[in-house]
């Protein structure tokens, strides 16, 4: 068996191939000296096989297995290899001048050399890169014995020009080779050539373009041209210009991508379109995994150059690149249909789109959609039947089972539960095919999928009969409608009486009121129903709410009761009231902040919560002050009465709490910690009665640009807890006041990363991550006493180098855990639903618990659906079509007052 083509027929995937378990076999047997280096080579040539027998895509394998077959001197195995890998992947420039120049030492007949030319000419395709083009010119000029050997030098030379000659730091070794060339096979006749060559060159922006004009002048015998003269000063002055832009790349570390795209924009506006397609060529060959910039490069080109070869090479080479980015192959069909290519080499690339492995089962319904446009723009709706139509249905039939049986197996999800695709074939037979009865059964189908108690797809299927159909039809849809719809019944109920009020008869009128009638009956009962549940369960939690705060006063007084002397309690309970209370004037109008870990460590918010006192909960236990706090704290108390916070001065203040309530001279330290953001005016920490700090207080400054800069000391690790900074608010007038530090939403360039072991630190992750693409920023989450939980995010310069890491990571072993990596896109924060101080007196609602993607599809909601069509418009938008606001039922047209949970509560309570 062929080692370069492993298979799992027949053996194991753990038995070794029979070649190199033969070879370990006579080395061991021969008891040669060498047998562990060579034992140690061939076991990781076999693991690179088995990695690529199980993923072919595994790019650092394919680097691996080259790497091992080139140090074992395996030239065969070797330029199989890389010719397997130039299939998947676009080569770099280091790669193919590697495999040039073995194949180089290997030719020896013409008919070697001729391979060589194939693979030059496969390796200039991949990228523009000056040394590649430098190395096949010069390889062509060993072939200048041949027939045609100089006119062949001299067209690969014309070509490099054209290709890199502009190149300002690279373009001039081209030049020279070139020159150099004609010189050495110099005679009469090709004295103006060179002339021609260096006229050529000193017309072109290059990095020193000052040598080129002193050699020609010291070469020429005749005077320069005035407009050669002109020309070289045009050049150098637009040199100039792009002069900065250079050195900006020179001095940047990789990927230089902003560099890049400064560049590209400055050009853009010169406006040269080779210029600017060197740039962009520049740019793609240290960032070919940036869709993004594969993107606006497809764009300039479809847009401005038009030239079939360019605009199909470079979509060729993005999604080659970056095969996971659906946009990339979406454009690249376009190209291919703007571009008239064969219908075989389409249907070919969008069967490579669907192996490509995108990540989002979405992806798979886009490249769908673009794939059967295609075949619908390619039919003859004028003929009843044709090879194009049939094949249009077949693919349309395909794309619904490949959703069904791959995608919902791979992502637990369809990626289209509005079933568009069944929506667009549906409406290609009704309206292009003139076939009511398909579109009819499609339909069917798409209401049995779970559609069917949405509106806005009843009013889908009613507005096409309405334009193919007939009003039997029409009227039957609506019916059902009204039977199934359970987000907005008043709608298709005043649809149904609308098309009966103008086309049907008084028998059809009678039955479309009555249904209605009874359907609407049904809905308010049902929606009474679910108040007065709600309204019990409001009442029931308010009942507790009340036990629970007896409670706690209850064992605050025994507390109370065993700590104090007989003689002294009547003082002891005057202080307390006075201490306690002036704090809680003070303290619970401010709202803390939490962590904001996307909302992955949501409960820490809650922790906080608990820790300050806010909502009527307890504190936990203070460990006991010393004396002298005691002592100090009393002293303070006598010589100052205690100062309330002033709000007008909220701007000027921050919030910090999760101090360690140990913490010796709470003002002393945070100053030192302050004041880098500038001056401090006060540091007022917080004590209790008995003189211990409670572990939070305010600072202020003397300016609100201070105030806005300290925020970003939040999680400062402070004698080993992160401190938390967040803005001072009076709760009281901005009771909806929240502060996240860290984004709830979708971000593809930020990975989570759970699993990790508790002893993992930052380094440790930074130096696995950073092998996958340019690490921005990394941050382990931790709990409130600074311990580490296990979590982290890691920030990537982009998109494409955040998919290659979870491709890369997830599933890993560190330090004996399994981690597990995502795409960080935090399920819907969740906010607390508790009253806080000062309006305690509105109903509590019972917290529900939701699981990893947010709120399940078959959870009850205890809010009557009268009071969601608001929110259920949404959910709506995300089902297909949006919705306009629901009709009201045609017994009124007055829009309902907006009421609260707690309004419609009580409501029901009074009667």
């Amino acid at each position: 068996m062929d080692v370069n083509k492993p298979s799992s027929e027949g053996r194991s995937k753990h038995q070794l191939p029979p070649l190199v378990g033969g070879g370990l076999i006579k080395l061991m047997e021969s008891g040669c000296a060498a047998v562990s280096s060579l034992m140690y080579s061939l076991t990781c040539l076999y693991i690179s096989f088995l990695k690529l027998s199980i993923n072919a895509f595994d790019y650092n394998c394919h680097l691996d297995l080259i790497k091992l077959l080139r140090q074992e001197g395996e030239l065969v195995k070797l330029r199989r290899a890389r010719q397997k890998m130039s299939e998947l992947f676009p080569l770099t420039e280091e790669i193919w001048l590697d495999w040039l120049k073995d194949e180089i030492r290997m030719a020896s007949e013409s008919t070697d050399r001729e391979k060589v030319y194939e693979l030059f000419e496969r390796a200039v395709k991949d990228y523009i890169c000056p040394e590649i083009w430098l190395e096949y010119a010069q390889y062509s000029i060993g072939g200048i014995g041949q027939e045609g050997g100089i006119e062949k030098v001299r067209s690969i030379f014309e070509r490099a020009l054209t290709a890199v000659g502009l190149h300002v730091t690279k373009g001039t070794a081209i030049w020279e080779a070139y020159r150099e060339f004609e010189n050495a096979i110099l005679e009469t006749a090709q004295l103006e050539k060179i002339h021609m060559l260096f006229r050529r060159q000193l017309g072109i922006p290059l990095l020193d373009m000052e040598t080129a004009y002193a050699e020609y002048e010291e070469w020429s015998e005749d005077p320069i041209p005035e407009a050669v003269i002109k020309n070289y000063k045009k050049a150098l002055q637009q040199m100039e210009k792009s002069k900065p832009y250079e050195e900006a790349l020179l001095v940047a570390e990789t990927p230089k991508l902003a560099e890049y795209q400064a560049y590209i924009d400055f050009e853009m506006k010169a406006g040269d379109p080779a210029r600017i397609q060197l740039i962009y060529e520049r740019a793609l060959a240290e960032n070919c995994l940036v869709p993004d910039l594969w993107a606006r490069y497809n764009q300039y080109l479809d847009r401005q150059l038009k030239v079939k070869e360019l605009v199909l090479s470079a979509h060729d080479r993005a999604v080659r690149n970056c095969p996971w980015t659906v946009g990339l192959w979406n454009r690249y069909l376009l190209a291919m249909e703007r571009h008239r290519v064969d219908h075989q080499i389409v249907s070919e690339n969008f069967e490579k789109a669907l192996n490509a492995g995108f990540i989002q089962a979405t992806d798979y319904v886009e490249i769908w959609q673009a794939y059967l446009d295609y075949l619908r723009r390619r039919v003859d709706f004028t003929q009843d039947s044709s090879k194009e139509l049939e094949e249009l249905r077949s693919a349309f039939a395909r794309a619904v089972e490949y959703l069904k049986q791959e995608v919902e197996e791979r992502f637990s999800e369809s990626g289209d539960p509005s079933c568009t695709i069944m929506q667009n074939w549906a409406r290609t037979e009704a309206r292009l095919c003139n076939n009511m009865q398909k579109a009819r059964e499609l339909w069917d189908s798409i209401m049995t999928k779970g559609n069917a108690k949405y509106a806005n797809m009843w009013l889908e299927y009613y507005n096409l009969e309405r334009a193919h159909g007939d009003t039997q039809h029409c009227r039957k849809a609506l019916h059902r409608a009204v039977q199934c719809t359970s987000d907005y019944p008043e709608h298709v109920c005043e649809v149904l009486l609308s098309l009966e009020r103008i086309e049907g008869t008084l028998e059809d009128w009678d039955a479309a009121v009555q249904k209605t009638e009874n359907r609407l009956a049904r809905v308010n009962e049902q929606r009474a129903k679910a108040a007065e549940k709600e309204a019990a369960l409001v009442k029931q939690e308010e009942e507790k709410a009340e036990q629970r705060k007896q409670a706690r006063a209850e064992k605050k007084a025994s507390k109370k009761a065993k700590k104090m002397k007989p003689g002294d309690k009547r003082k002891v309970e005057d202080d307390d009231d006075e201490e306690w209370g002036q704090e809680e004037e003070e303290q619970p109008s401010k709202r803390h902040k939490g962590d904001g870990d996307s909302t992955h460590a949501e409960e820490e918010v809650e922790d906080m919560e608990i820790e300050t006192g806010l909502f009527g909960r307890s504190t936990p236990a203070r460990p006991a002050a010393s004396s002298k706090q005691k002592e100090k704290a009393a002293a303070s108390r006598k010589e100052a009465p205690r100062i309330l916070h002033d709000s007008a001065k909220d701007n000027l203040t921050v919030f910090v709490s999760n101090l360690s309530y140990s913490m010796a001279d709470p003002e002393v330290k945070l100053k030192e910690l302050f004041e880098s953001c500038g001056e401090v005016v006060e540091i007022r920490p917080i004590f209790s009665n008995r003189g211990t700090f409670r572990g939070y207080c305010y600072v202020e400054f003397m300016d609100e640009k201070s105030a806005l800069q300290a925020l970003g000391l939040d999680r400062r690790i402070v004698e080993g807890r992160p401190m938390f900074v967040s803005p001072c608010v009076d709760k009281n007038k901005n009771p909806d006041f929240k502060v996240f530090r860290y984004s709830t939403a979708l971000e593809k360039h930020k990975l989570f990363i759970s699993g990790l072991p508790f002893s993992c630190t930052k380094e440790e992750l930074e130096e696995m991550c950073k092998a996958h693409g340019n690490v921005k920023d990394i941050r382990l989450v931790t709990n409130r006493a600074g311990k580490p939980k296990g979590l982290a995010y890691v920030e990537y310069e982009n998109e494409a180098q955040a998919s290659q890491a979870v491709l890369k990571m997830d599933g890993l072993t560190m330090k004996e855990n399994v981690i597990k990596v995502a795409i960080s896109n935090p399920p819907l924060r969740k906010f607390s639903d508790r009253p806080e101080a000062g309006r305690a007196s509105q109903p509590m609602i019972p917290r529900q618990s939701y699981g990893a993607r947010g709120k399940g599809r078959t959870q009850l909601s205890m809010v009557p659906r009268a009071l969601q069509r608001q929110s259920n418009l949404v959910t709506k938008a995300e089902n297909g079509m949006v919705q306009n606001s629901p009709a009201t039922s045609s017994a009124s047209t007055e829009e309902p007052k907006k009421m609260s949970n707690a309004d419609f509560a009580r409501m029901l309570l009074e009667k």
